[in-house]
């Protein structure tokens, strides 16, 4: 631009990165001796930034503001500041006169006004998801940019190949947020038959700050350690199928489905138990459907069985649109409290210990019929060595004869007296016997 007999160079228009430097160039074209150089930001009035006297004064009024290197005239402040944005003046006094060495010089003032720009790249980026089968809805936010940022997405394959997603059903929103802005988009993803994707990334591009981010949701399956690939008669193909007992607890890798249990795996009779299942780092979200033999399945993470009798094997499937596996999930009875079917074995509030010196009750019979046979056999012995040495053992009194009219001879019953026994099938007939809910 030529100002009078001085060009000044300047640029209408700088732009600048938050907390980089900006250039504010003024330049001369020829070089001249330097009298005064002002700069001035303009608002609703001059602020002067900076001032230069080569004979005296080199003073930044601004603190982050100097003169360049390139030149002696131009304006650069670091580091920039979003504020900093705005309208700005040089004005450059130097003395001229006009090629005649024999006359005084005489200073001359030029101005130039430009503007600086500021721009801020992408401070946050969000992505959020929600998954309905193979259905996925994808959102993925930038924060803090100026001026907005763009948005496009991409996937990957297993073999690392990268491609834009084409042909989708999106929606877009950018809001202010003070100076910078905001901006969303929402796109609708339907997993095709057998796709294999590593991932889909949401690319946040800031073309004003050469600034690109990338936001990744990895697609993971559900896995399990010690897998065996078996038919189970729920499911039309084979699934992948372990024990929690083949689980180690101790890896660590995304995707492995964990089960936990409420108050543990092995408990008392008669106590309600929850099962957990999670599987970290698995996406899309896995479904969970628990089952116990030829019961119809339970949906959802958790299950809750009340009041365990015996010891069962519960299963659990894990799955989302990549894959799926089947998790055994045995809890078992530690202890059984027979007190509680043995009213003999209370007194008041206290519990009898009746384990009758850790013998149970068919140990205990058997000792019983033991013994009657032991004096049965004695009795027939020695009655035998009676008869066989003439020797009576009874000397019965003789009585004289007498008449008995049989309908006055009392009923006497020629029977033994039952021995009163508990035995096991007494106490599982006294039992509440009741499958666990799930």
């Amino acid at each position: 631009t030529l100002i009078g007999t001085v060009d000044l160079k300047y640029d209408d228009v700088s732009y600048a990165t938050v907390h980089q430097s900006a250039f504010l160039r003024c330049g001369m074209m020829p070089v001249q001796p330097i009298k005064e150089l002002w700069w001035f930001k303009i608002g609703a009035s001059e602020e002067r930034v900076y001032y230069y006297d080569p004979t005296s004064v080199d003073a930044a009024l601004m603190k982050r503001a100097r003169r360049s290197n390139r030149d002696n005239t131009s304006l650069e402040i670091y580091p920039t500041q979003l504020s900093d944005e705005g309208e700005y003046k040089c004005r450059i006094v130097v003395w001229d006169n006009t090629g005649n060495s024999t006359e005084p010089s005489v200073p001359i003032s030029k101005e130039a006004r430009m503007m600086l720009k500021v721009n801020v790249p992408p401070e946050k980026v969000e992505i959020t998801h929600l998954t309905s089968g193979r259905n996925l809805s994808l959102r993925c936010k930038s924060e803090g940019a100026k001026p907005p940022a763009d948005i496009l997405w991409t996937k990957t394959s297993p073999d690392g190949v990268e491609t834009e997603i084409p042909d989708l059903a999106k929606t877009r929103e950018i809001e202010p947020a003070g100076e910078l802005y905001d901006t969303a988009e929402q796109i609708f993803y339907q997993l095709e038959e057998n796709e294999m994707i590593a991932k889909i990334s949401c690319v946040v591009r800031h073309h004003n700050t050469n600034t690109t981010i990338y936001k990744n949701i990895t697609f993971v399956s559900p896995a399990i350690q010690n897998a065996l690939k078996v038919t189970i008669q729920r499911f039309a193909e084979p699934v992948l199928y372990s024990s929690i007992e083949n689980q180690d607890g101790r890896d660590n890798k995304a995707g492995l489905v964990k089960i936990s249990a409420d108050p543990g795996f092995k408990v008392p009779y008669n106590t309600s138990v929850t099962l957990k299942a999670a599987a970290p780092g698995v996406f899309p979200e896995p479904r969970y459907l628990w089952w116990v033999g030829d019961q119809t399945g339970i949906a959802g993470r958790e299950l809750h069985i009340d009041n365990l009798e015996e010891d069962k094997s519960y299963y659990v499937l894990a799955e989302n649109p990549l894959g799926r596996v089947v998790l055994e999930v045995p809890v078992h009875i530690t202890t059984s409290d027979y007190s509680q079917w043995n009213d003999s074995s209370r007194d008041g509030d206290v519990i009898v210990d009746d384990t009758t010196g850790g013998l149970d009750t068919g140990a205990i019979i058997g000792i019983v019929i033991g013994a009657l046979i032991a004096v049965f056999f004695i009795g027939f012995a020695v009655w035998y060595w009676t008869i066989r040495d003439g020797t009576h053992v009874f000397s019965p009194k003789k009585e004289k004869p007498h008449t008995i009219d049989e309908e006055t001879i009392p009923f006497r019953s020629t029977e033994k007296p039952l021995l009163r026994t508990i035995s096991t099938q007494t106490l599982e007939g006294r039992r509440s016997r009741r499958e666990p809910s799930i």
